[in-house]
């Protein structure tokens, strides 16, 4: 198990705000330092100064008016005793050393002094001295550094949490074209032309524009491929045609109806080829509005009325959308007819849950497809019926027609096994 997180959202930002700590840190710390060298000097300072005066005055002052002076003479750090003080042992802390140092340059010269640490958490010390008159004097002092400000605290958590949002913006920044690249990969479609958006700075508009150039190659070689198929079928037409003629002429009965036989299943490649490569070619049918539930009702109607068992429950809300209707009747039936082949039946579901997208569901009672082969089976003259038989493998075009199409329509198509048994084909369209 490790602590390196997984995600690159979460390692640059990791990366980002422990730097941005590390470097606030590290200006705070030597802020600090400075402060305190700076209050310890000035500290320092005033202890000289003051202390210096401030003896002087109690040692010209008579005994009696000396006490009325202490207050004044008093400050936040240090006070005066009029007496002895208290016994003790000399002090030892580092912190007393300079203030130790301060006091003997500043009256040694005039005054012997002695010094003692009083008991206690807090460092504590006592210089002893002798006036003039022979009357002992106490300086009483807590070596301390100025106190925080109380605003401190409160600035250092929002220092920290402005940190951190500047971090999340900046790893936002970075993460967002790779997010954007991560979804227009998976939405990918050769046949669907929905280049990516190249806005943003220079280098992310850079990769979109690369990667639209490399949408519209792949869309050039399909269609390539497509023209080639297409000439292919169209040019294998006539011939056999001409197949046809002679093979009518033909004395044999019996090796005349195989023959036929054979070319009408060229045929229906031929057919299906050039459909295939209509079908990669841009729509120019103009899209419609219309009303789901009563349009997908009269297909099923019209497939019942030649005698195919197509159901479809179809209820009072309306489901308006707009699309292609002739390429989406086109898939429909591609779907309809692969589900009568396999299965027999076909029900036709529709669920518009989703506030976006309406998904139509055609499921039916074949044997299903292998779960490795779900996808391949998209892909052209690409059979799951290894026999190559016409009547029960087709010619593997069906589905990929479906989902080329489909995918102009700016939709998707899904299959998937049903735990009883059977296939369920989902075509997903925007509502647009």
């Amino acid at each position: 198990m490790t602590l390196w997180p997984r995600s690159l959202l979460s390692r640059l930002l990791v990366i980002v705000l422990a730097g941005l700590l590390l470097a606030n840190t590290l200006s705070l710390t030597l802020v600090m330092v400075e402060r305190m060298h700076s209050a310890r000097t000035v500290m320092l300072g005033n202890l000289e100064n003051d202390v210096a005066t401030s003896v002087a005055i109690l040692d010209r002052l008579p005994a009696q008016e000396r006490a009325a002076w202490l207050p004044r003479l008093e400050r936040g750090n240090y006070r005066y005793i009029l007496g002895p003080g208290e016994p003790g042992a000399p002090p030892e802390d580092k912190r007393s050393r300079d203030a130790i140092r301060t006091l003997k340059e500043t009256l040694t010269a005039d005054y012997p002094l002695t010094f003692t640490a009083v008991p206690g958490p807090i460092s504590h010390i006592q210089a002893h001295l002798t006036l003039r008159d022979g009357a002992p004097l106490t300086i009483d002092l807590t070596p301390r550094m100025p106190p925080v400000a109380s605003w401190l605290p409160v600035v250092l958590v929002l220092q920290l949490l402005l940190l951190a949002a500047c971090a999340w913006i900046a790893v936002r920044q970075v993460i967002r074209p790779f997010s954007q690249f991560t979804r227009a990969v998976d939405a990918l479609d050769p046949a669907a032309n929905t280049p990516m958006t190249e806005k943003g700075p220079v280098e992310v508009q850079r990769a979109a524009h690369a990667f639209n150039a490399m949408q519209a190659r792949i869309q050039s070689y399909l269609r390539e491929r497509a023209q080639i198929l297409a000439s292919i079928s169209h040019d294998l037409q006539t011939p056999i045609t001409r197949m046809k003629l002679r093979v009518e002429m033909a004395d044999q009965p019996e090796l005349r109806d195989k023959l036929l036989n054979d070319l009408d299943n060229m045929t229906r490649l031929v057919r299906e080829g050039i459909a295939y490569a209509r079908s990669s070619e841009s729509l120019e049918e103009t899209s419609l509005k219309l009303e789901l539930n009563a349009w997908v009702n009269s297909i099923a109607c019209d497939y019942q009325d030649i005698g195919k068992n197509v159901q479809f429950q179809a209820n009072d809300a309306r489901l308006p959308i707009v699309t292609r209707p002739q390429a989406l009747r086109r898939v429909m039936t591609n779907l309809l007819d692969n589900a009568l082949k396999f299965g027999g039946y076909a029900v036709i579901e529709i669920d518009d849950s989703s506030a976006g997208h309406i998904a139509i569901h055609i499921l039916d009672g074949g044997p299903g497809i292998p779960e490795a082969e779900l996808d391949a089976v998209l892909q052209p003259f690409y059979r799951v019926e290894t026999s190559r038989n016409r009547d029960t493998g087709g010619t593997g075009l069906g589905l990929a027609i479906a989902a080329q199409l489909t995918a102009q329509l700016d939709g998707k198509l899904r299959l998937a096994n049903l735990p009883e048994g059977g296939l369920k084909v989902t075509v997903t369209l925007p509502r647009r």
